[in-house]
């Protein structure tokens, strides 16, 4: 061996963790280089075998090649001399609509498009951006993100609560482990639900083929026990508005669990839902979906309601919002279209 050449453990040392990621039980061989391309959004097959040269990629904490044919469980990471953008918050003056506020906490309601934290390519313009300009010295969560004691998807809506001191950090923290927590989402999804209420129950991990995606796995040999409660609020024929309460927060978990029913969220684009899932195949028909998807450029989630035990007053509180302008615009054309339609029910 080369004495000039350090070991695995001091290389470490002067590199810092960008993404980690797990290969999942069911990965079928595939080379590192398009592995980490399905998972690292806005990366080129390019710069990752370029990363890999450089010795950035490493699997099971030894630097592989791009060759490198991923298997189940694999450890892999990106590793770069600097540190990761997403550390480095930079104060931003975004304005925030804040529900509630008091010195323990506040209670955001988060509008669609806004990221929650950095990462992935989004290093700025995100909620924690605009935390760290209004508010100095929030704690930190485990994943070293300053205030979150949750998150909501970028282009899902509502309320997020905030902690502003470490005590309330643990007490909500411990709440959301718990279940103890109450979170209520407004959705609309495509096909008339079947049953007005019922309960999801399924495993949630990361899809096998698309690592953007998340999947349900209901034997429970794979990702996180996930339990989601629905209960139809009003019924259009082709699609259903239905009220969605989390047992479990898990990453996409509405998204996920209404699909694996059969009942994609109404412009969901991640998960299929930007197409005609269904109805006829007549043109008006057609153009009245797309107005839709224009009325509503994203998919149809709101979180409505937030309930959870303030953690110095120890009260129970509960915040609701309005359901925002571009979902309710939405829903009020398919009631129109199903008052002026005999569609039929599938």
């Amino acid at each position: 061996m080369n004495n000039d050449v350090k070991d695995f453990s001091d290389l470490e040392d002067e590199l810092f963790e960008h993404h980690r990621f797990v290969s999942p039980k069911g990965q079928s061989l595939l080379r590192v280089d398009k592995f980490l391309m399905q998972l690292i959004e806005n990366a080129t097959r390019n710069k990752i075998q370029q990363a890999a040269e450089n010795g950035n990629i490493w699997v099971n904490d030894i630097p592989v090649k791009s060759n490198y044919r991923v298997k189940p469980f694999d450890v892999v990471r990106v590793m770069l001399t600097h540190p990761p953008f997403e550390n480095h918050i930079i104060p931003e003056d975004i304005p925030l609509d804040i529900v509630f506020e008091d010195d323990a906490l506040l209670v955001i309601n988060k509008p669609a498009g806004l990221v929650v934290h950095p990462g992935h390519g989004n290093y700025t313009g995100t909620l924690v951006n605009a935390l760290a300009f209004h508010f100095d010295n929030l704690p930190m969560n485990s994943s070293e993100r300053s205030g979150l004691v949750h998150r909501i998807d970028k282009n899902t809506s509502g309320l997020l609560v905030v902690a502003k001191t470490e005590a309330a950090m643990t007490h909500l923290a411990k709440q959301f482990e718990e279940k103890t927590s109450e979170r209520e989402y407004i959705a609309l999804v495509w096909g008339n639900v079947k049953d007005d209420e019922g309960t999801i129950v399924g495993n949630i991990a990361r899809h096998a083929k698309d690592r953007m995606q998340m999947a349900v796995y209901p034997d429970g040999e794979q990702g996180k026990h996930a339990v989601t409660h629905y209960k139809v609020l009003e019924r259009f024929g082709y699609v259903t508005l239905v009220s969605c309460k989390l047992e479990t927060g898990r990453t996409h978990q509405i998204r996920v669990h209404m699909k694996y029913i059969g009942h994609t969220l109404f412009n969901d684009a991640r998960y299929g839902g930007d197409l005609i899932l269904k109805g006829t195949t007549f043109t008006k028909y057609k153009q009245f979906i797309d107005n839709c998807f224009k009325t509503l450029p994203r998919q149809a989630l709101h979180a409505k309601t937030l309930g959870f035990e303030h953690p110095t007053t120890k009260e129970f509180l509960r915040f609701d919002t309005e359901i925002p302008s571009d979902i309710q615009e939405c829903v009020e054309k398919w009631r129109n279209y199903a008052k002026s339609h005999s569609a039929e029910t599938e």
